[in-house]
């Protein structure tokens, strides 16, 4: 009860710009959530996708795995349906590889949607603190220049400490919204690079199956 009791103060203490503060902490929070969710719903159908379509590969039934990447919306699985049906029309490892890369540029904005709002936010959250605080000073200096001048001391502190309520919140909301950017960022680099690293291994399979098969028809 007392925990509640000190939050509710704070907040009451704090002034208007607590408000502003809270929503875009809300905002904030609610982009993380969503943004983790769908990046480790995608890690998880990229790992399943791969895990269907390397033997696949490895018995180079390509038709397969076209329909396969047809009925998925992994990425990986598009990214390798990407290369397979380059392989038809050229058989250039330049060619393929330029296929793969883009199917993943394509999957880059879906990956990093919404990611650069967080440190935005971030910013705005700490600069809403700031200007809540400055506006609270000159609210409190206006007041103490016609106070009393016995009570010109106790009311300048109690009106500061006031004004630095919304500083802290709006460092206390800036501080997990940029710790969520950047584990947010951090697993979206990780599936990219686990993309073209999977690309890499489909290419450099699919050019030795193809270079194999040549060899044998000459």
């Amino acid at each position: 009860m007392d925990f509640y009791t000190t939050v509710v103060r704070f907040f009451q203490d704090g002034g208007a710009f607590m408000l502003p503060i809270s929503i875009v902490l809300a905002i904030g929070l609610a982009i993380a959530v969503e943004r983790w969710i769908f990046l480790t719903s995608s890690n998880s159908a990229n790992k399943k996708a791969l895990k269907h379509i390397q033997p696949l590969l490895n018995q180079q039934d390509y038709r397969a795995i076209s329909q396969y990447a047809n009925s998925n919306k992994s990425t990986i699985a598009s990214l390798v349906a990407a290369g397979l049906e380059r392989l038809e029309h050229s058989p250039r490892r330049e060619d393929i590889e330029y296929a793969m890369e883009e199917s993943v540029v394509e999957a880059l904005p879906r990956l990093e949607k919404r990611t650069a709002y967080l440190a935005t936010l971030a910013n705005i959250a700490t600069l809403l603190g700031l200007l809540g605080t400055i506006i609270g000073l000159i609210a409190a200096f206006s007041a103490v220049a016609n106070a009393d001048p016995a009570e010109k001391a106790s009311l300048l502190s109690q009106s500061i400490s006031v004004a630095m309520n919304t500083t802290a919140f709006g460092l206390i909301a800036a501080i997990p919204l940029l710790v969520c950017h950047s584990v947010i960022q951090t697993k979206t680099t990780e599936i990219i690079d686990s993309m073209e690293a999977t690309g890499v291994k489909c290419l450099n399979l699919l050019s030795v199956r193809h270079s194999s098969k040549e060899s044998v028809e000459r």
